[in-house]
This record gives C-alpha cells, sequence and structure tokens, in this order.
C-alpha cells in the first residue's frame, strides 16, 4: 500500500504526460522490490519510476529534458523526496539550473552534491565520480531526482554492460531501479488515477528476468536430490519450480542486500548461466564487485571468468560471498549482518540429509544454512525435491506450494498444563487471521475464528493476542508465563515491555525472565507491545527475523470504526509489523468466552490457510474430493480469501500465488449465475461468489475474469463526458446524491471532480443495493453488490463488478452549490425528477433509457427499483402528487419542516438482510412489493412503506426499546392512512379492527399488565388511545417537545416517566393515573410534579381497574 500512497502524492494532478517529443528516453528496467513505475507506455514500458533504498528515496526519468518539460512532476517529486521539514534545501546540478522557476515555492539552489541537503537534482552522466557519496546519501535518508538516457551512452562504449557501468545506474541501481540501452516508444501516456495492480510487481519480475536471463530449462537429474525450499514473508520469490509445484530456486532481499538459494550444492556448477546472473543481480555496486568464493564451492570459479573472484572465507569487503549451506554456521551472524548491510549472497545444499543425521532436531530452525537464509524467509527443508526437466517460464512462477510445517511441537509447550482460555471480562476481542506457512492458530472459538496465534519468522518467533487487556489476565496467567519462554528460545534473555503494558511486569515476570519497561531496543530476547503503534517497525520485523521473540497484543475494532473506509489490513498500525509474519488483526470483533485450548491445535490439523487453498482449488478445478471436516471449513476459508485479499500486497510473490491459484478456480467456470430463479445455498457456491468479486478488485486483469464470473453480460448504449451539476448541503448526515447515470457489470469510467470537491470527504457508490446478505442461508444475489471509492483526487476511476446507478455521496456538514462533475462514460437510466423532467420527455424518451434500474425522485422521496416496472409508466407526475402529501404528512406528525433535510429513499431488491421490508438510508423491500409504491392511488395495501418511513421517525430519546420498536412507527401509517389516504385505521390494517384491539388490552390486562408483553399492537393500543382521547395534534406537540430537550434519561424507566409527564403537561391533564394502568412505572416524584393537573380518571383502561 506504500507503493500506491507514493504513486498517488507524485502523479496528484497530472492526467498525462507527454513523451511524444524530440528527446528520445531510454526505457527503465525494475529490479526488486521496492521499485514501481509512474509511467508505463502502450509498449509495457517503465519510462518513470520510483522507489527507495535504506532510509532515501529516488525518483527516476528517462530522460534528463524531462526535467524541465514536466514541472508538475518534478515538484510532486521533490515533495515526495524530502527527508524532513528539517532537510528542506534542494539543490540543483548546474547543468539544470533553468529548472528553478519552476519550483519557486522550493528552497532550492544551484550547487554541486554535497550531503547536508535534503534532495538533489541531477542528471545521469555526471554521477559516476559522485556515486558513492550519492549512494550513502540516498541509504541515510537523502532524496534523489535523476534524469537521463542510456542509449547513446551504450553505443559509445559497446563493450560495457550498460547496467553495470552506465554512470547513473551506479546510483540508481542500488534502489531497483536501471537506464536500460533500449529506446523508450514515444508517445503521450495517460496517468491513471490510481496506480495498476500489475505495476506493482514489476520490480519482482524485472529481478526473476534478470537472474534467469538466457535460461530456457533447467534439468534436476540425479544424483543429486535438492531439498524443498519453503518461501515465508513478504520479500521471498520462486526462481525454478518443479512439476510437483515444489520450489528448487529462490531469490529474496534482506535489509538492503540480497539472497539466491539453490535447492543442491551441485547446480553451482549445473547451472552456469543462472549462476552468473545471479551474481551480477547480488552485486551491490560496481564499486563493490569482488566475489568471494567458499573453498568448498571452488570448482565454479572457472565458471565465472568474466568476474573479479576469488576462493576465500568470508571477509566483510566482499560485494557477494558464494557458499554452500553447510558450512556457515560458525559465521552466520556475519553473513546476516554482511546481507543486511547490503551484501549478496549465494547459497546452495540441501538440508535432508542432515535432518536425517539429525532426527531430534528441527530443520527450520537448527540447520545451518537457515540460521542464515531463513531471515530473508527462504528455508531449506527436509522434503526431497521431485527430478526432471522443468521449462523456464519468462513469467514469474506463481504456482507453487507452501510446505505446511506442523506447529504440533510448539502448540505441545504452549499448551502444557492450559485446558482452557477464559476471555471473559470487558475486554472486547478481534479475530486474527492466521495466513503464514509457518503461522498457526493458538486459541479459537468453536467456530474457528483465533483470537491467540503463534507463527515462526526468519529465526523469531511471534505470538499475537487480540487485546492487550489480557496479557495480565490472571486465567490466562500459565499460558503467557509459557509464552514467554516459547519466544525467548531458551536465551534467557531479557524481556522489554512498552511503558503502555508496564501493569504486565509483574505476572510476566512469573515466567523467570527478567522483565524491564522499555522503549524497544536491540538487546532484548522478547519485546511485548500493542498494536496500536507502528514505531519501530521495520526494526521489530527485523529483530524477529534475526531471532527476536515478539508477544503483540490488541485489537483493531475501534481503529476501524475511527478510521471509516480505511483498509484494517493495511493501515492499522499493527497490521503493518504482523502481516509480513503471516498474521493480520482483524476489525470483526469476537465475544468473550470460555474456549478449550485444544480448538487451535484441532482446527491447524485440519485448516491452515495456505495448505487448504490448494486443496480447495483440486476440488474446483479437477474435482478432487473433500473429507467432511475439509467441507466444513469452506466458510471459514471464504472469509480468510476475502481478508486475505484485501491485504493488496501485489509486490510479494506470495500473494500473486495466492491470485493466481484463485483465478485458475475462477476461470474453472464454476462461479455460479445467482438469480432469484437460480439461488444458491452450498458452500462452495457462496465461497466462489464471495472472492470473485473480491478478485475482480486485486487481480492485475479483472477483465480477463469477467466472462467466467458473469456469462450473460449485455452491451448497452452508453453516453459520454456526461456533465453534472451537482448541490448539496448537509447537516449530520450523508446524503447520497443521484445521477441518472448507470455502469454495466465490471465496466469502468473516470469520473472528474472540481477543486472544492476533492479530498473533502466525498465519494462515489455504485449500485444501490446497500444489503450484506453474507448471513443469508440461500442468497439470490452476490452477498455484496455494492462499491464505494473516496474522491480524493481530481479524476477517480470507479467501477462495480456487479454493476449499478452511480451515486455521488456528499459527507455530513458540507455545502456545495452547482458543482460540475463530469463522468467519461456511462449508461443512461430512466430517472424521473420532480420540478425537472416534464411528463412528455418521461413518456416519450427517459423511461425508454436502456439502464435495468431506474429512479423516481419526488420532494422528499426517491424510489428505486427495476426499469420493466416503469417502463408503461406514464403519469410519473401524479405518483409524485401522492408521495409528496404523504411525506408532508410525515414530516407533519414528526413535528419536523416539511421538506426533509434528506429525502428518504426506498430501494427494491430481489433479496434483502431482513424481513420483508427494513427501515434505513435507504429503506430496503423486495423487488415483488415494489410495484405498490406507483399504485397507492388505487389503495393498495399501503402499510408496510408507511411503517418503514415511521422507523426512520423513531427517536432514541422517546423510544422504549424494545417494547416500542415495532409499535410508535405505526403511528405514521395510521397518521397517512387516515389524513391523506382516506382510510380509516382498521382498513389500513387488519390488526387496528375493533374486535381485535380489544381482544389485545383484555388478554394484556388478565396477564397482569406485565411489560414484558407490552410491545407491537399492544404497545401501540397505549399511543392510540391518547391520541384517540386528545387529537394528533397533541402527538405533534409532544413529538416538538422532545426537539429541544436535554437531559433525557437512558434507561426505560427514566424515558416512561419523561414521556408521562411530557404528555400530561401538553394536554394539561394528569395522565399518571392512565399510565400506571398499563403497567409503567410511574415514580411518585412525577406524580407530585402533575399534581396540580386536572386527572383524567375517565380513560379507557380505567374499566379494569
Amino acid at each position: 500500500m506504500a507503493r500506491e500512497e507514493a504513486y498517488s502524492t507524485l502523479m496528484r494532478g497530472i492526467q498525462e504526460l507527454n513523451f511524444d517529443k524530440p528527446s528520445v528516453p531510454s526505457q527503465l528496467l525494475l529490479n526488486g522490490h521496492h521499485a514501481f513505475p509512474l509511467a508505463m507506455n502502450s509498449k509495457n514500458q517503465v519510462i518513470v519510476a520510483a522507489s527507495c533504498y535504506g532510509l532515501g528515496r529516488i525518483v527516476v526519468l528517462g530522460h534528463e529534458a524531462y526535467l524541465r518539460e514536466f514541472p508538475d512532476l518534478v515538484k510532486n517529486a521533490l515533495g515526495w523526496l524530502q527527508p524532513s521539514p528539517d532537510r528542506a534545501k534542494v539543490g540543483v546540478h548546474p547543468s539544470y539550473k533553468s529548472i528553478l522557476d519552476n519550483i519557486s515555492s522550493v528552497d532550492a539552489e544551484v550547487c554541486k552534491f554535497r550531503d547536508d541537503l535534503g534532495v538533489y537534482v541531477t542528471d545521469a552522466y555526471d554521477v559516476g565520480r559522485l556515486s558513492k557519496e550519492l549512494v550513502s546519501f540516498l541509504r541515510e535518508g537523502g532524496g534523489v531526482l535523476i534524469g537521463g538516457q542510456a542509449w547513446h551512452w551504450s553505443h559509445t562504449h559497446p563493450q560495457e554492460n550498460v547496467q553495470l557501468e552506465f554512470p547513473g545506474n551506479r546510483v540508481c541501481g542500488v534502489a531497483g531501479v536501471n537506464f536500460t540501452e533500449h529506446y523508450g516508444h514515444r508517445e503521450c501516456v495517460p496517468i491513471p488515477s490510481n496506480m495498476p495492480f500489475k505495476w506493482l510487481s514489476r520490480g519482482l519480475q524485472g529481478a526473476y528476468s534478470t537472474i534467469m536471463r538466457g535460461v530456457q530449462e533447467l534439468s534436476f537429474q540425479e544424483p543429486s536430490v535438492p531439498s524443498e525450499l519453503l518461501l515465508n514473508g513478504h520479500h521471498a520469490f520462486p526462481l525454478a519450480v518443479n512439476t510437483n509445484d515444489q520450489v528448487i530456486m529462490a531469490a529474496s532481499c534482506y535489509g538492503v542486500g540480497r539472497i539466491v538459494v539453490l535447492g543442491h550444492e551441485a547446480y553451482l556448477q549445473d547451472f552456469p548461466l543462472v549462476v552468473k546472473n545471479a551474481l551480477g543481480w547480488l552485486q551491490p555496486s560496481p564499486d563493490r564487485a569482488k566475489v568471494g568464493v567458499n573453498p568448498s564451492c571452488s570448482g565454479i570459479v572457472e565458471n565465472l571468468s568474466s568476474v573479479d573472484a576469488e576462493v576465500c572465507q568470508f571477509k566483510g569487503d566482499l560485494g557477494v560471498y558464494v557458499t554452500d549451506v553447510y558450512n556457515v554456521g560458525p559465521v552466520a551472524k556475519d553473513l546476516v549482518n554482511f546481507l543486511k548491510a547490503g551484501g549478496g549472497l549465494l547459497l546452495a545444499g540441501q538440508a535432508w540429509h542432515w535432518s536425517s543425521t539429525h532426527p531430534g532436531e528441527k530443520v527450520l530452525l537448527n540447520f545451518p544454512g537457515n540460521q542464515v537464509c531463513g531471515v530473508a524467509g527462504i528455508y531449506i527443508t527436509e522434503n526431497y525435491g521431485r527430478h526432471g526437466e522443468i521449462a523456464v517460464p519468462s513469467e514469474l512462477p506463481l504456482k507453487w506450494c507452501s510446505t505446511l510445517t506442523a506447529a504440533k511441537e510448539d502448540l505441545e509447550f504452549l499448551l502444557k498444563n492450559v485446558s482452557e482460555f477464559d476471555t471473559r471480562g470487558d475486554a472486547v476481542l478481534s479475530e486474527v487471521l492466521v495466513h503464514g506457512p509457518l503461522a498457526f492458530p493458538i486459541g479459537t472459538t468453536p467456530e474457528g475464528m483465533a483470537f491467540l496465534a503463534g507463527a515462526h519468522y526468519g529465526l523469531g518467533r511471534v505470538i499475537v493476542i487480540s487485546h492487550e487487556a489480557l496479557i495480565a489476565h490472571t486465567p490466562l496467567s500459565t499460558f503467557f508465563q509459557q509464552a514467554l519462554q516459547w519466544l525467548d528460545n531458551g536465551r534467557s534473555g531479557t524481556v522489554g515491555i512498552v511503558p503502555r503494558l508496564r501493569h504486565t511486569t509483574d505476572p510476566l515476570s512469573k515466567s523467570g525472565l527478567s522483565c524491564q519497561v522499555t522503549d524497544f531496543k536491540d538487546d532484548l530476547s522478547v519485546y511485548v507491545c500493542t498494536s496500536y503503534s507502528d514505531d519501530h517497525c521495520k526494526e521489530i520485523q527485523r529483530f524477529v527475523a534475526e531471532g527476536g521473540g515478539l508477544l503483540i497484543g490488541g485489537h483493531a475494532w475501534y481503529w476501524a470504526t475511527s478510521n471509516k473506509g480505511a483498509e484494517a489490513l493495511l493501515k492499522y498500525p499493527g497490521n503493518r509489523i504482523l502481516n509480513q509474519m503471516g498474521l493480520s488483526i482483524l476489525p470483526n470483533t469476537l465475544g468473550a468466552g470460555l474456549y478449550s485450548a485444544q480448538s487451535g491445535k484441532e482446527l491447524a490439523e485440519v485448516y491452515q490457510f495456505r495448505q487448504f487453498l490448494p486443496l480447495f482449488a483440486d476440488y474446483m478445478t479437477q474435482n478432487q474430493s473433500l473429507s467432511e471436516d475439509q467441507r466444513g471449513c469452506l466458510e471459514k476459508m471464504r472469509r480468510d480469501c476475502a481478508d486475505y485479499l484485501s491485504m493488496s500486497a501485489h509486490h510479494c510473490a506470495s500473494y500473486s500465488s495466492v491470485l493466481e491459484t484463485l483465478t485458475d478456480v475462477v476461470k474453472s467456470g464454476k462461479v455460479p449465475q445467482v438469480s432469484e430463479s437460480r439461488p444458491v445455498s452450498k458452500p462452495e457456491d457462496r465461497l466462489l461468489l464471495e472472492f470473485a468479486s473480491e478478485m475482480c478488485k486485486m487481480c492485475p486483469d479483472p477483465e480477463a475474469l469477467l466472462p467466467y464470473i458473469i456469462k450473460d453480460r449485455i452491451a448497452l448504449a452508453t453516453v459520454s463526458n456526461t456533465k453534472l451539476r451537482i448541490s448539496a448541503i448537509t447537516s449530520g448526515q450523508k446524503e447520497w446524491i443521484s445521477t441518472g447515470l448507470y455502469l454495466s457489470p465490471g465496466m469502468r469510467t473516470d469520473i472528474e471532480f472540481p477543486q472544492e470537491i476533492v479530498r473533502k470527504g466525498w465519494r462515489v457508490r455504485i449500485g444501490c443495493q446497500s444489503d450484506n446478505l453474507r448471513k443469508a442461508d440461500v442468497l439470490k444475489r452476490a452477498p455484496v453488490v455494492c462499491e464505494s471509492f473516496p474522491v480524493d483526487n481530481d479524476i477517480v476511476q470507479v467501477w462495480n463488478l456487479w454493476g449499478g446507478l452511480i451515486y455521488l455521496v456528499a459527507p455530513r456538514q458540507c455545502e456545495v452549490m452547482d458543482a460540475e462533475v463530469v463522468v467519461q462514460k456511462a449508461v443512461r437510466a430512466p430517472y424521473y425528477k420532480s420540478g425537472e423532467t416534464s411528463v412528455n420527455d418521461w413518456v416519450n424518451t427517459i423511461r425508454h433509457e436502456p439502464a435495468p434500474w431506474a429512479e423516481l425522485e419526488f420532494e422528499n422521496l426517491i424510489i428505486t427499483l427495476d426499469s420493466e416496472m416503469i417502463r408503461e409508466l406514464k403519469r410519473p407526475d401524479l405518483v409524485a402528487a401522492q408521495w409528496d402529501a404523504i411525506m408532508k404528512a410525515v414530516a407533519d406528525l414528526a413535528a419536523k419542516p416539511t421538506i426533509f433535510s434528506r429525502k428518504e429513499r426506498f430501494v427494491a431488491d430481489v433479496q434483502i438482510s431482513a424481513g420483508f421490508m427494513h427501515s434505513g438510508y435507504p429503506i430496503m423491500m423486495q423487488t415483488r412489493s415494489a410495484p405498490d409504491l406507483l399504485k397507492l392511488t388505487d389503495k393498495q395495501d399501503p402499510w408496510g412503506p408507511l411503517h418503514e418511513l415511521g422507523h426512520n421517525q423513531q427517536r432514541g430519546v422517546w423510544e422504549i426499546s424494545p417494547h416500542t420498536t415495532e409499535a410508535t412507527c405505526n403511528l405514521w401509517s395510521v397518521y397517512v392512512c387516515e389524513t391523506v389516504l382516506d382510510l380509516h385505521r382498521s382498513k389500513g390494517h387488519g390488526a387496528l379492527e375493533p374486535s381485535e384491539r380489544l381482544g389485545r388490552i383484555q388478554n394484556y390486562v388478565k396477564g397482569g399488565r406485565n411489560l414484558k408483553d407490552w410491545s407491537v399492537w399492544v404497545a401501540l393500543e397505549t399511543y392510540l388511545q391518547l391520541q384517540e382521547q386528545f387529537g394528533w395534534d397533541a402527538l405533534k406537540k409532544v413529538f416538538a417537545a422532545y426537539h429541544d430537550m436535554d437531559g433525557v434519561p437512558n434507561d426505560n424507566d427514566g424515558k416512561m416517566n419523561t414521556y408521562a409527564e411530557t404528555f400530561s403537561k401538553v394536554v394539561n391533564r394528569n395522565l399518571t393515573s392512565f399510565f400506571k394502568a398499563w403497567g409503567w412505572p410511574i415514580r411518585a416524584e412525577t406524580e407530585r410534579k402533575l399534581s396540580d393537573l386536572p386527572v383524567w380518571s375517565d380513560h379507557p383502561m380505567a374499566q379494569y381497574a
């Protein structure tokens, strides 16, 4: 996500870059995990890119002329590159002093490079002699903006390696951006408002292409039996995957260094081209070109004639070191530090033989080679790699199996003498997503939702508890004492506890380890902290990778409520630390309870996300069977897939691997074509529906998936560059603004906004069907069919897999008048708006518009329904008049202005989340009921819609929940029926027939006037008796009185007494005996307050005294 945020910052306000000029750029090669494109042409050539190295940042332009030609880009870049406000000085190479006029708002000077600058701007030609200083400047936090091309240099230096020797590459190459000798195609390039996902993997693909350049196939033959490699974390990626989907060669980075691992030492000689390419990729810089080769591997030197290599033991001044994995134990720490500081390592070997001679030891933790490559997320396992020949693909291989290393021994240690997890108390927990190949659940609910989990990461260990209060929770003390011992891993070191958790010091000290309150520092054995801060994020990740233990506690639900619209997996502080460790804290809550300590262990035996995924894929694509226990995990798989995909880690090979697997599942053609006539209920069908939507949001090429998800897409006529005039005045509520436009399923469009709306809380919403159906047993549509996009740029691209009407959502407390918004492409919808649409235009044109959804917008109400239901509607003005009268009556009874501050909405959907209709914004109703909204003039049953409108008028200050929730809303139904529709209340609803009413009263009295029975129609009777005696005006005055009332009690007893007092004062009668007759708990104090008023003694309930 950091790359996407950086892209938005760097390209803000830029809609296109015109490279169709005399300046011929170089194509840039991105190579590594940190580099990302800023501009790509139609030939998929990168022309502008950015990256980071150490603490610094760099922006690279494919021609030096662009420093002058693209001033907005340069200005944005200087802001992004600035290390801090204290280092704001920008130095500009004398050759480019002319750009100063374009950056007048920046503190800039023309000068030679010096290290006290914040940012240095230069070309790529004169930096060779300064490369060491600039690399050091960059590593320490400086910013570099560099422009140039390498094709001319290549012509004049035909024998030299551009990637290594071109001056600019001596600087930007360390950050994974290289100028190449290839011409960049000249054209005008549009700049997407959001970085396309496929761009995020360019650096990874570049690294793979560099290492495997020229390698067509690999033959893994006997007698060399390789080990399978296990990849973990965000940086490791495969180089060679055999026909069994086992990784045999892999690469990664750690710190600012790089590493390549081969699954057998013989491959150092068997595959000389791979080794040669790898050494080039591993080389930190041309100034550190020396390659050291361990004596055990000296046979490869003859293959390295073009490389400056020597046979030697490891030493720190090398650029790259080549060794087998068997002799690294004594220098493991030195090699890790070398790698972290920028060195390159090429390691080779297998671990299956070591495993057979060390039967009691864990290969992943104790095998010598893993003491080095494990920090970078590559582990050599005891599993044999299958022999055979493999073709080397041009694209990074993304289908491989993540070997599951059972957590049995870890859980046995952690759960010794622990039979249950008692989380009862005030702490509200979050769920923990367990997604890494070395992560495992420890404590789970019966539904398999983890609240406590652990993982191995690098050489270290981590435990997550989803509420920090439980660390000092007495019933869990035994577990956490053992957890500290497990995290300490026998070092008997110091446990550092963040000051916020100082109260846990005493209970954790009972573990026998020395505990101290401290901020993070490197010399700890275990660090205990909360997930609410990502301070020291990188330091903590390296601490764990190099063997430290981390105990982290916290929930994400409060953060999610305080950061509406933000993706917790991406932006929640704790997840910035944990995601690459294979654990993430989710915003959904878990109830406190008493949970079996065996639940996590039992779940781990049946289900682990990365292990279960290929089983599910085989089940869907190859009809492989699943056991009943495995089928029982499909619902969890659905949730985990949706959560995992939202991580959006496209720069990570393991994430892309999951995407690739799920893409195959979607393309199996089994996504159900759900509808009212074809409902679905099977877990696998529900799963497919859900993650098909998520896949289209996250996969690099969603267009390729659409035909498999929605098989019968109808091409509807579109309109272009539709201009809309938008006005909105909101108070305390967000408001949807209809546009009369629709997007077809999968269709994308750009929307252009004026500055007064950008980054002011506005959003674009696609789709009106707001109900989430995930809890429904049977689905007649996909569970979630709406999408929302923040207006955080001048141009926002929007889309929705399922299609939908386009709305602008105005934030609370905003005032915008007559702002122009332009929609690039959309489908017109039948849209009638009172006061603007003529009946003639409606009949002749508008009602025939092609979109499948229609909207009728009246004075105080908007109705959204299937377009087929309005095709024959000839007099929308009569429907408008009827609803205008109804809504005025609704406002009248509520004692509100006749023009609503926000229009109410009805939306008719094929399936809703609760009931036949339900209130809210919008009011949701079943599609089959929608025609009734157009026929109220024919006195069709109006009760349901009026009932829901009544719900929307209820206010907590006078509502007595849960008794009156389904009662007082019916006052509006009765009022509208009688005052607008000329229907007596007994005709409005059969429950109000006199005999029905009398029977309910008598039964309530016979039952002892118990308030538990006072609800719905019985409770409504209380209010109807008041209305029938004192009239509707009395109710209106009561509601009006509450508008300005402060200090209303929150409890029901207090509310009932306040209501009795308020109503009594409005009608100037003492009503206490009436309310007491209904069983209300009227206090003596209330009776005293009203004692001066004449008593209503002949009330309807008096006969039952």
